[in-house]
Order: C-alpha cells, then structure tokens, then sequence
C-alpha cells in the first residue's frame, strides 16, 4: 500500500508496465483545477489498493511527460488510464469521482482473482490479497473495505471471542486452516460469538455512499462437541439501510426491516462455510450505513457465531468529499 509514483521518464513508466499486472495512469497538469479536485479521492485509492509488482497508481505531468501523453492520446485533463499487462484496459477522462471508484475497485477485485484461480472457493488470494469466500458477483466489486471502523458496533457479542472489526478481517479464517472450525494453535479466536443469547446486531457505516449488491457471510462453527454448546450458524437476517446508530434489540423488533432474509443449510458453502445474500437491489442503491440483524440461530442452541462478512456492489464518492460530484463533468473541464 503507498501513495502514486510519480513518472519522471518514458524509461520509467514502460518499466512498471512491464513489471506490474496493472498499472492506473493518471495524467494531470499543475494548472488542471479538477486534476487537484479529484487527487485526494485517487491518492486514497492509491494507499487503500496498491499491491507491489500487481496494481500500481502512476501520476503522469502531461506538460513534463508529452511523448507519454502523445502516444496514449491524452489532449483533456484529467485523464486515467488503465492498463493490463502493458495494454489499454480503460480511459476516464474527466474528473469524475464515482466512475473513478467503480473502474479501479472492480479492478482491484479482478487483480485479488487473478492472483489465484481458487479465490472463488475460498482460498487465499495470496500475498497482500484479500479472502473472499464465494465468488465475487459479475459486474461487482468487494467493497467491504468502505466500512469505517471508527464507527462500527456489534451488540452482544462474547468477550472472549473476536470483535466487530474481525468480521473484516482480509484473511482467510483460522478455522479454515485446521478443518475443524476451532481456532489455531496459537489460540487466537478470529470470529464472533453472541453471549446471552443467540442474537446479534452489527452496525456498519461506511465512508461513502454504496450501491450495496449483496453479502457474503462465512459462519463456521466447529463440528464436533456438545450439541447444546457448539455456536449456531445464522438463519434469520434483518437488514436495515441508513440509520445513524445502532439500532437496539427491542428497537429493530418494532421497524420493518429493508430485507428479511431466511438461511438454509443448503445455502451454505460446504468448503468455505459461506452463504450468499442476494440483496433486493434497488432498495440498496443510496446506502450510508447497514444494521445486520441476526435474529436467530439454524439449531436448538444458545449462540451463533460469524467469522467473516463481505460486502459486493459499487462504491460512491466519499461523503465528506460530496461537492467533487459537481467538478469536471465534462471532458477537461
């Protein structure tokens, strides 16, 4: 993870085509107003996605670097350009923020599969990847990374065992690795468990505004041990869009919620104890904040237990960049 390499040679940039998977070119000038607008929002993605010698973020002077500028055809800045293994992939030009997440967090989650063919059975996108443990919906991103986790909160979960930020975890489970749903060696409990009873409720804003597709949840509860002490997966889901707080138990029981969602066994990934929540998308088109609500457990026991949570869709602009929405609509504006 860094910030752009800024391109001072023809020399230079052919190399980090030659040498990265993908390389994003932003091609801007010191005068370009909207070029210094929508920086902050390229550099961010920047430092949240780069990944050595498989995403790289350039930042192309057109005035220092025309021969570079010439021969890809930038005359509007600014303009971004992507490429895959040296070749155009994808041109934005304008300064247009939402589009500019879109492409790049689609490609981030491309780079994740290509690292490994077996991401979409689980397995580990290798390093620096992020564990995804079903496959990433067509036409989608995982943008999971878009939580806060300033904000984040989860009602009654067991101390003992992981808090709400481990539900994003980018690494595989730990149980995943022993096969036997039980934590590792080394002791370490990365997943949730609820405490007086079964329900839990989870409260995610986000740092922009989503277009939320789906979710993925890996719930693996060991399988051996008494039958009234091993944890329950989820069944029953609730899912309310666009509070600004948690909501309390008492108080989801009284609101309609956006989605309800039942889980069967068969829903469940065999391998990768993951089910995937397909989400009545045009009522997650404008989501600043979600409330999970695991209303109850697929079994006669006391607890549930969730080890992951993934978020797939499309990313917006960042709420408190807002007014980039309104700069460079047009092409070199």
């Amino acid at each position: 993870m860094g910030s752009p390499i800024h391109i001072s040679s023809k020399e230079q940039f052919n190399n980090l085509l030659s040498s990265s998977t993908f390389v994003v070119a932003d091609f801007h000038a010191e005068w370009c107003g909207p070029c210094h607008a929508i920086a902050p929002v390229y550099d961010q993605l920047s430092a949240q996605l780069s990944r050595p010698n498989r995403i790289t973020f350039t930042k192309i002077d057109v005035d220092k670097q025309q021969e570079i500028a010439k021969a890809y055809g930038v005359t509007a800045m600014p303009t971004f350009i992507v490429f895959e293994r040296g070749r155009v992939a994808n041109t934005i030009r304008g300064a247009d923020p939402t589009k500019l997440n879109q492409v790049i967090r689609k490609l981030a989650t491309e780079a994740s599969k290509s690292d490994d063919s077996d991401n979409a059975q689980g397995e580990s996108s290798g390093s620096g990847g992020v564990w995804i443990g079903a496959a990433t919906p067509k036409g989608y991103s995982d943008i999971t990374d878009q939580y806060d986790p300033k904000g984040l909160e989860l009602l009654n979960r067991d101390s003992e065992f992981g808090v709400a930020r481990t539900l994003f975890e980018p690494s595989k489970p730990s149980s995943l690795s022993n096969g036997k749903g039980k934590e590792t060696g080394s002791g370490a409990k990365d997943w949730v468990e609820s405490d007086t009873d079964e329900q839990l409720m989870l409260f995610v804003p986000f740092n922009s505004t989503l277009k939320v597709h789906s979710l993925h949840i890996t719930s693996l509860p060991p399988s051996d041990g008494d039958d009234d002490e091993v944890p329950m997966r989820p069944k029953t889901v609730h899912l309310y869009t666009n509070r600004a707080h948690v909501l309390g138990f008492d108080e989801a029981e009284d609101i309609k919620p956006v989605q309800a969602v039942t889980l069967n066994s068969e829903d469940w990934d065999p391998k990768t104890g993951t089910a995937k929540i397909d989400l009545r998308f045009v009522k997650f088109q404008s989501v600043f904040s979600l409330n999970v609500f695991v209303v109850d457990g697929d079994g006669d026991g006391e607890k549930t237990r969730v080890d992951r949570i993934r978020i797939f869709g499309e990313a917006g602009v960042g709420r408190e960049m807002g007014k980039l929405e309104k700069i460079g609509d047009e092409p070199g504006e």
